[in-house]
């Protein structure tokens, strides 16, 4: 059996492009959208044309918020993979009252189904200045809501959400706000800049 020919990898750029980009609320991480041709679901390439870019890990399709995109494969690498421990805080709104008990849980680390989660900052604010949301979220009359800052320094998939839900209180909305020392500061939804 012969061995696989190694693939070429591109020179790191000299002076590497960074862009930080305010997703908005239904838009996918990516550039197309693979398999649905004429689809109507908003990704990338609806608000950034920048060639040779991309995203340096993901936020969900119904998440809000920071996304880093560079043309730098290693700088991509380390601000995606969870060995390089780079803080992410997002701004959580939750269905319920949190209580000190799931705050102090979510700090300590949460037992997911794919193991427990490193330890979070984790504390309650009050609503943010935030851009309204389309659509907007549902609110039941019944059950009060409320906001956190949640910071962790992993990314597993849906960790926000699941480690919410993990302490009873489900996520109705999502904003990531920071990805180490970068923010949406002054970024409006489906607006970017280049750093």
């Amino acid at each position: 059996m012969s061995p696989q020919p190694r693939r070429a990898t591109r020179p790191r750029p000299a002076r590497p492009r960074v862009v930080l980009f305010n997703k908005p609320y239904n838009c996918l991480s990516q550039f197309t959208d693979k398999g649905s041709e004429g689809s109507p679901r908003a990704t990338l390439s609806d608000f950034i044309d920048l060639p040779g870019v991309y995203p340096a890990g993901r936020l969900d399709k119904d998440s809000e918020g920071l996304l880093v995109l560079t043309d730098d494969g290693a700088l991509q690498a380390r601000i995606a993979s969870p060995k390089f421990k780079r803080e992410k805080s997002y701004l959580v709104q939750v269905e319920g009252t949190p209580g000190a008990e799931a705050l102090e849980a979510l700090r300590v680390g949460v037992a997911l189904k794919d193991g427990p989660t490193r330890p979070a900052a984790a504390r309650e604010i009050g609503a943010p200045d935030l851009w309204p949301r389309d659509p907007p979220v549902r609110f039941r009359k019944s059950v009060p809501d409320a906001w956190l800052e949640i910071t962790i320094t992993e990314g597993r998939n849906r960790q926000v959400r699941r480690m919410c839900a993990a302490v009873g209180l489900p996520c109705l909305r999502l904003v990531r706000w920071r990805i180490g020392d970068w923010t949406l500061d002054g970024l409006a939804p489906g607006e970017w800049r280049e750093v």
